[in-house]
């Protein structure tokens, strides 16, 4: 079967764009981010979007099932397509906060990447992803095989960051993501600051490494 390009459509995740390009050093800043105010908020649905792909034999790993590495690329674009519908412009990805893997991915297995912002502050966005995987000549249930969460930074024509629109959750489901991306940046800053004192203290200690 010649293997099919992507296809981006808009449609419900469940859960949780074109490409954009990794920028790691873009993370979060470490004070608490107040969102944008005066700028008109967008609902989830109207930047909500779901990314189809065929699995082919060019997608395996040694063991014969479809390349983590795949799968992660596929999470990327159809999450840095969501941060750029809701943004109205580029967005950089500035971490993958996490990827689970579920279920293996096979060759022939038709893979829906399902992707939505679930939290917006004032220059960045966590965008929620949901992968689910069904064959591709069958009328079966799709079943979840990963999900992830990544933060992307808006950024302008110079690449600096620049202000979003705050996501309007629509549903009680899109507001429990709200509080769960809340949670996971309160988490995502404790860490780093935790990180910061712990290395001042072995250089304070004496302790190069």
């Amino acid at each position: 079967m010649t293997a099919q390009p992507p296809v981006v459509e808009s449609g419900d995740p469940g859960g949780h764009g074109s490409p954009t390009a990794t920028g790691a050093t873009r993370a979060e800043g470490g004070s608490p981010d107040p969102g944008a105010p005066g700028i008109p908020g967008k609902p989830t649905s109207a930047s909500r979007t779901t990314l189809s792909h065929i699995m082919t034999h060019n997608d395996t790993n040694l063991l014969g099932t479809v390349h983590g590495g795949v799968i992660m690329k596929l999470v990327d674009d159809a999450a840095g397509a969501v941060a750029g519908r809701h943004s109205g412009g580029p967005a950089v990805t500035a971490s993958m906060d996490e990827m689970v893997f579920l279920e293996p991915v096979r060759v022939g297995d038709l893979v829906h990447v399902k992707a939505q912002v679930n939290w917006t502050g004032r220059t960045s966005m966590e965008v929620g992803v949901r992968v689910l995987a069904e064959r591709w000549n069958e009328s079966t249930t799709a079943t979840q095989v990963g999900s992830a969460y990544l933060v992307f930074t808006a950024v302008d024509a110079d690449g600096k960051p620049r202000v979003v629109p705050p996501v309007e959750p629509e549903t009680e489901r899109d507001r429990r993501r709200y509080q769960e991306a809340q949670i996971r940046r309160t988490h995502r800053l404790a860490r780093r600051a935790a990180i910061r004192e712990l290395r001042a203290r072995r250089i304070a200690d004496g302790i190069l490494d």
